[in-house]
């Protein structure tokens, strides 16, 4: 799949509690040709997770209520969202907080005030990494099942053998 066919199909979660970024991110990556669906909070973030589906997370970390870390961590612990890359945004920058971003689950960390062109290839390999994954489990499930085939065949031929000792020593006999 080639990166536009993969732009068309991607759908990113931009979660901030400010509407100028929410406006900012979602612009730029819909001109990108991604479907956008903005959060305001952590709740109302959540609440869209299973209804939308998203591919990618963008998450802001300071918000009310609920922060960017109880969200990323309500969603890592959940076998549906735990697979979905969080690219965290903050204008915080210390080492403590980077490293917490990591810890709770996130694939990705970008500094506000960002780049535009530095948060699209962010975007991009996360999506990228996240579309070759789903290709690897799809190709671990078709070895499983190849490997499944080939241990009921490999039973069959035992028994189809074990039969034919049995019949041959009858015929001995």
């Amino acid at each position: 799949m080639d990166m536009d066919t993969q732009r068309d199909r991607s759908k990113i979660l931009v979660v901030d509690d400010l509407l100028e970024n929410l406006r900012l991110l979602s612009t730029l990556l819909l001109k990108e040709g991604y479907e956008v669906r903005r959060a305001p909070d952590g709740a109302m973030a959540l609440g869209n997770v299973p209804r939308f589906q998203p591919d990618l997370i963008l998450l802001d970390i300071m918000m009310p209520d609920m922060d960017g870390y109880e969200v990323c961590t309500t969603l890592k612990v959940n076998a549906q969202t735990r697979d979905i890359p969080v690219i965290f945004l903050s204008a915080l920058d210390l080492t403590f907080d980077k490293v917490k971003v990591f810890e709770v689950g996130a694939a990705d960390y970008i500094n506000k005030p960002f780049h535009p062109a530095e948060a699209l290839v962010r975007v991009k390999n996360q999506l990228r990494i996240r579309q070759q994954s789903i290709r690897l489990q799809a190709q671990y499930e078709v070895i499983a099942a190849q490997q499944n085939q080939i241990n009921e065949a490999l039973k069959a031929q035992r028994l189809a053998e074990e039969k034919c000792r049995r019949l041959m020593a009858e015929v001995s006999a």
